[in-house]
């Protein structure tokens, strides 16, 4: 029997990943207190999927500074402290035979918020005198109900192209293999990409090559500091969903812009920066953006977004649409999704859970 496509192993660098069945990161608004440090939760969230089959697990949005939080109970990893925390999460991934990833983040304009969970009814910027902070980004504007941004001086901006590139560093001595720079979903980077939100008149603004120039910054710093063996993801929003915004085009071009200094894959997503954005969802509907970008561009790519089945998942893959899924709220619902496809795909793997093989998936 032929392999399914969705259970061959992807090589980058030095790093293969067992299959194609990749973990994207979802916040959880659980670090402790308001100092980024993972927890019990995170150990327990992340080892549940690491017996799961897949072959990468990308933590969540992870912090670069205290002020790229997009709330204060996300995680972060710009001191010591959190480093030693994510220490026993990425070994007991790496033990299950799973590739360790983290996403680094700067939430722009879309920080100082409140978590995503245990404040029903409240949302927008958390003010100053209640644990909040003055939000960054290009231009002095504001994401709907949020709070105005201040506009980031080039001395800002060389700050955080630092901060990227030492939290890369301690992403590396924490034991992850794969880091994905997050230029997504409305944050900071994809704030300075997309026309709708970057009005710099300076070498930050205007044409495409400028709104690229904090990204390009950030990747060849990052490159930089962690040597040639640690595999380097960006993720993109292939479109604002508006018209005269970011879009599959500006992505494609960039994307291989950011290949010649050092990146391996690209993650596509979409939408996050204008709230009112009108988004036409469905099944598989950003795959395809994923194709899109796979067919002008020359990076591997991952698609995301509403992929749910593994006959989905596989056909993904199989057709070319893209190189590898990113399975989300399935795999909140399914810690062991990778292994349940296998089994439903018929896929001949040498891993699982021996613990559980007394309760096996059964074969399609």
């Amino acid at each position: 029997m032929t392999q399914p496509a969705l259970f061959t192993p992807f090589t980058v660098r030095n790093l293969t990943i067992r299959n194609r069945v990749w973990v994207p990161p979802m916040c959880m608004y659980s670090a402790l207190g308001k100092d980024g440090i993972p927890t019990s939760f995170h150990t327990a969230h992340y080892g549940a999927m690491a017996l799961g089959g897949a072959g990468l697990i990308i933590v969540e949005a992870t912090a670069v500074n205290p002020e790229g939080r997009i709330s204060f109970h996300d995680l972060g990893i710009w001191n010591d402290e959190q480093v030693a925390a994510f220490k026993p999460i990425t070994a007991f991934m790496s033990a299950q035979g799973v590739a360790p990833g983290i996403q680094l983040a700067h939430a722009g304009r879309k920080a100082s918020t409140y978590p995503g969970w245990g404040y029903d009814g409240i949302d927008g910027t958390v003010p100053v005198e209640e644990g909040g902070w003055q939000t960054l980004g290009p231009s002095a504007n504001a994401f709907t109900g949020y709070a105005q941004a201040h506009a980031m001086s080039e001395e800002q901006i060389g700050q955080v192209v630092a901060d990227f590139a030492a939290s890369a560093r301690r992403a590396v001595e924490a034991g992850f293999k794969v880091l994905e720079i997050h230029a997504a979903h409305g944050y900071l980077i994809h704030e300075f990409l997309s026309p709708l939100t970057n009005e710099r008149s300076d070498d930050f603004g205007g044409p495409l090559k400028n709104r690229a120039r904090l990204l390009l910054d950030i990747v060849r710093a990052v490159r930089a500091e962690i040597g040639e063996e640690p595999v380097l993801f960006v993720r993109f929003s292939a479109t604002d969903w508006v018209e005269g915004g970011w879009n599959e085009e500006e992505t494609s071009i960039v994307t291989d812009w950011v290949k010649d200094l050092g990146v391996d894959a690209v993650d596509i997503s979409t939408g996050g920066l204008i709230a009112e954005a009108k988004i036409s969802t469905g099944p598989g509907y950003q795959v395809p953006m994923a194709h899109y970008v796979k067919e002008h561009a020359h990076l591997p790519v991952a698609a995301v977004g509403m992929i749910t089945t593994a006959q989905q998942a596989n056909e993904i893959v199989e057709s070319g649409r893209a190189d590898a899924v990113l399975i989300g709220k399935e795999t909140l619902r399914d810690p062991h999704f990778a292994l349940r496809a296998a089994a439903e795909l018929g896929a001949e793997i040498d891993y699982g859970i021996p613990q559980y093989q007394w309760a096996p998936f059964p074969r399609s």
